[in-house]
């Protein structure tokens, strides 16, 4: 992440109402001198009653330790209150950001910091994969995929959380060596022929058959996550990044300055934990706003989103079927 400012841009835009929608098809159009069009429906994806996703399982992937809870906290919530279960994959050792007197002391705060993060997420688990940050695309991407084909199956996982493979001028390798490892460990790892010592011990073929992908700048959006009841968990999870978050004490911090220039602000309340949630939600987490608004929601985050391969032998098979 380029930590503490984000620039945004998405490639669609709409309004939704009522529970989860799909939008009118947007055509969007790639390239100039014999451009090709095609066609994108966008979903507004609204809080379920109940428990629908009970028994599913995710996993939240992030190459550090602030991507998640910047860009997918409000829908890791919401799907845990639908009832998934989850695990947290933290790629690299996150040791090139944050304050810390040595790059040691940066790693412990941090592993510290997303430990804490998964905590008030929800999530059962978090594993250190403990990559060398800023260098993955120094690494056999087909052992990040190994391992990560072993985990989707050892915990059974049906959905994954991560960067977006496809998303435009990623410039962070560790954003897209982890986005390329994740999508092609979800379908290798449903294959009986890849890695068959796995079976020997147990493990059974199985792979995520639903992507929530993310991105920091231009990626084709499809699904509209509306993460309103869930923002104040968002903010309460980014306040646990202190070591290299966009959140961390700026809101306390900017309140102290203020003060001793015989200023205030209302936003910032009266004690620090006010002015850090508020500082968070209202600049930190700003993105959400600006998203939600172009959909008609007060807070949103937006995806590509990839769901389960149905065949049309068996989608024809589900409609026209007759008992005998």
């Amino acid at each position: 992440m380029e930590r503490r400012h984000f620039i945004e841009q998405t490639l669609a835009a709409g309004f939704a109402f009522g529970g989860a929608v799909q939008e009118p098809a947007r055509e969007f159009v790639a390239g100039g001198t014999g451009s090709v069009s095609y066609q994108v429906q966008v979903t507004i994806e609204r809080k379920q009653p109940g428990k629908p996703h009970k028994g599913k399982r995710l996993a939240a992937i992030q190459p550090h330790c602030d991507d998640i809870p910047i860009f997918a906290a409000g829908t890791v919530l919401k799907l845990l209150d639908e009832g998934y279960e989850g695990i947290l994959i933290n790629v690299s050792d996150d040791s090139m950001a944050g304050e810390g007197s040595s790059y040691g002391d940066i790693v412990l705060k941090n592993e510290n910091d997303t430990k804490e993060v998964a905590r008030r997420l929800g999530l059962k688990e978090v594993i250190f994969l403990k990559y060398p940050n800023h260098n993955m695309d120094a690494w056999p991407l087909v052992e990040i995929r190994a391992r990560l084909i072993f985990l989707f199956r050892a915990y059974k996982i049906d959905t994954v959380i991560s960067y977006d493979p496809w998303a435009l001028y990623e410039r962070n390798p560790d954003h897209y060596i982890t986005a390329r490892a994740v999508e092609s460990a979800c379908w290798m790892s449903r294959s009986e022929w890849d890695y068959p010592e796995h079976f020997k011990f147990g493990l059974t073929p199985h792979g995520p058959a639903e992507k929530y992908y993310f991105a920091r700048g231009p990626q084709l959006v499809n699904r509209v996550v509306d993460i309103t009841d869930y923002m104040e968990g968002k903010v309460y999870a980014n306040l646990a990044n202190v070591t290299q978050g966009p959140a961390g004490n700026l809101g306390a911090r900017l309140r102290r300055r203020l003060a001793a220039e015989g200023k205030k602000l209302a936003l910032l309340g009266n004690d620090d934990e006010t002015a850090n949630r508020a500082y968070t939600r209202r600049f930190a987490l700003s993105r959400d706003r600006v998203r939600g608004r172009q959909y008609g929601l007060e807070y949103a985050e937006v995806f590509h989103y990839i769901g389960p391969d149905e065949s049309e032998v068996e989608e024809y098979v589900r409609r026209n079927a007759e008992p005998l």
